[in-house]
């Protein structure tokens, strides 16, 4: 399970101003918002759903954290104010609203508002802490521990019991393929961990 992590809230005088510069978008299901060598020009605020943030080498993938509501991609900030291009993906993992912050803004708004870099701040410590807490992960813990541990995870941050996932979508988030998915699955089931419900799969503790 990734470490759980509080992010400085902006208050509501200094998001009415992020309001005025900003754009709120809509984006559906699926629909990609960065790709790997994007030049980052708008920064995404998160409203309302959830993004997925990921790596890509070849024809595996790895996920690498969640973007919540109240939350920003730090990646995204990064590589927008260092002028270079992306180095992650960036997908909405369900119908998601998010406040677009066009770059040159952000830049004249963190040497007014302390608390922009503040927040900013507490979200890079947030995110290097769950990309430690992954590499752990995939040094250290066998697949079907990954798994459980990513389904639960999962499972809360969409509050959905069963998920709606395929093999070969857990295994793409995973990096690994999805004959490896599967048999960890049934392994899982045999220790009542998880049950198998067609295209679903539902958390049992």
């Amino acid at each position: 399970m990734k470490p759980e992590h509080k992010s400085t809230a902006i208050h509501s005088l200094l998001f009415q101003k992020l309001l005025e510069v900003g754009t709120i978008q809509k984006i559906e299901k699926g629909a990609e918002i960065l790709r790997e060598g994007q030049f980052v020009k708008l920064i995404p605020f998160v409203r309302k759903g959830l993004i997925k943030v990921f790596t890509r080498y070849e024809d595996r993938e790895l996920l690498l954290y969640y973007i919540q509501p109240e939350e920003s991609c730090i990646m995204s900030f990064s590589a927008g104010f260092n002028n270079e291009p992306s180095q992650v993906y960036a997908v909405a993992e369900e119908d998601t609203e998010v406040l677009l912050l066009p770059l040159r803004e952000l830049r004249s708004l963190t040497n007014s508002y302390p608390d922009i870099n503040r927040f900013f701040f507490q979200q890079y410590k947030g995110r290097y802490a769950e990309l430690l807490n992954t590499i752990h992960h995939v040094l250290f813990d066998k697949i079907d521990v990954r798994l459980y541990q990513h389904l639960k995870e999962k499972s809360a941050l969409k509050k959905e019991n069963p998920l709606r996932m395929s093999h070969q979508q857990i295994a793409d988030e995973l990096g690994t393929v999805r004959e490896v998915i599967s048999r960890a699955i049934k392994k899982l089931e045999r220790e009542a961990l998880v049950k198998q419900l067609g295209n679903s799969i539902k958390i049992l503790k």
